[in-house]
């Protein structure tokens, strides 16, 4: 365990960031999930709400710095192009 103030503070900072994109990031994954559920069931309204729900979590991590503005573009690049070929 840290000795110090400063670290001690750190170390706090450090665990509640943990927590928090944890969270981000087990939002993002279930609302990805529910997205390729929603293409297996070619349900076009399910599609449609299920990609703006990713990317309304995933521009929120971006916001955050949890995902890099790049890794965002190709993520819903690639879930777009899953669209079109189903």
């Amino acid at each position: 365990m840290a000795n110090h103030k400063s670290a001690k503070k750190r170390s706090i900072q450090s665990n509640t960031r943990n927590l928090r994109n944890n969270q981000y990031l087990s939002k993002i994954r279930t609302s990805v999930n529910k997205f390729e559920a929603a293409i297996k069931s070619k349900n076009t309204d399910n599609i449609v709400k299920s990609l703006s729900e990713v990317n309304s979590f995933m521009a929120k991590a971006v916001k955050k710095g949890i995902f890099k503005k790049q890794f965002l573009s190709r993520k819903l690049s690639s879930l777009s192009s899953q669209i079109k070929k189903k």
